[in-house]
């Protein structure tokens, strides 16, 4: 079986990625099955953030492959080598993996509606007509009905992160990737978000989300890894990584307020 194949549509492979002699990923591997919901933990410069970017191509892996649904982010395979692909046609990859960043990245002149059918309409060449009655669609599904002709300034932080998850999910992606969505919130707006996050879980979606948010952790992933000197110290089921005795990092990690 080679590396493109086996139960994840999401397979990441032996990744690498060095910024001239800083390394920040050392052989990460991981296999995310369809609907699967993973948890990324970590302290801070351990590589969480670098992987998510490798995975959405916005940072070119030193060496190593990442597939989505057997397909080969970034390059073609011919014969055993790899060709890396024009932009043009990484960013047409690009559309099948949505991604949410700790800050909301809204067009400040456009309003919430206007946000979410950009890319669509450019990008899909969808008829603004349907791309407006899904984006509003979208905005009821993460609870900002009436939101519409709102502009970012006028939103709160959760709102803006809501409708920048909308404006992720506007262009259907295969995979979510969400990098600490809720670092920059109050503990009211994080409620607000990650209710958005768990209820695409509810529904299947396939998630990788970097998070500091340890209840979430334990009740919403399916599994939870555990990043330390950019590789994966742990990855394990929630019951397990937070109850039984893992490796060494696993357990400092928990000893400085990993609760439930």
């Amino acid at each position: 079986m080679n590396e493109a194949q086996g139960a994840g549509i999401l397979r990441i492979c032996d990744v690498h990625k060095s910024y001239g002699a800083n390394r920040v990923l050392s052989g990460v591997s991981l296999d995310v099955p369809k609907g699967q919901v993973v948890a990324i933990l970590g302290r801070s410069g351990c590589g969480k953030s670098t992987l998510l970017r490798c995975v959405n191509h916005l940072e070119e892996p030193t060496s190593g492959r990442i597939y989505l649904d057997q397909v080969l982010i970034g390059g073609r395979e011919d014969k055993g080598l790899v060709r890396r692909m024009n932009q043009n046609d990484i960013a047409r990859q690009r559309r099948q993996i949505g991604m949410v960043f700790q800050s909301f990245n809204l067009f400040p002149h456009m309003t919430a509606l206007q946000n979410i059918i950009a890319a669509p309409v450019a990008v899909l060449g969808h008829p603004p007509e349907q791309a407006s009655d899904e984006a509003r669609a979208l905005l009821d599904r993460v609870g900002l009905q009436g939101k519409a002709s709102a502009y970012p300034g006028r939103l709160s932080g959760g709102q803006q992160q809501r409708v920048a998850i909308a404006r992720a999910l506007a262009m259907k992606p295969e995979v979510m990737l969400f990098d600490e969505p809720t670092s920059s919130l109050d503990p009211e707006m994080t409620q607000e978000v990650l209710q958005v996050i768990t209820s695409l879980a509810a529904e299947g979606m396939t998630m990788l989300v970097v998070t500091h948010e340890m209840r979430f952790a334990r009740h919403v992933a399916h599994r939870v890894v555990l990043m330390h000197g950019g590789k994966i110290a742990e990855d394990a089921g929630p019951t397990e990584f937070f109850d039984a005795a893992l490796g060494d990092a696993a357990r400092a990690f928990r000893g400085i307020g990993a609760g439930s």
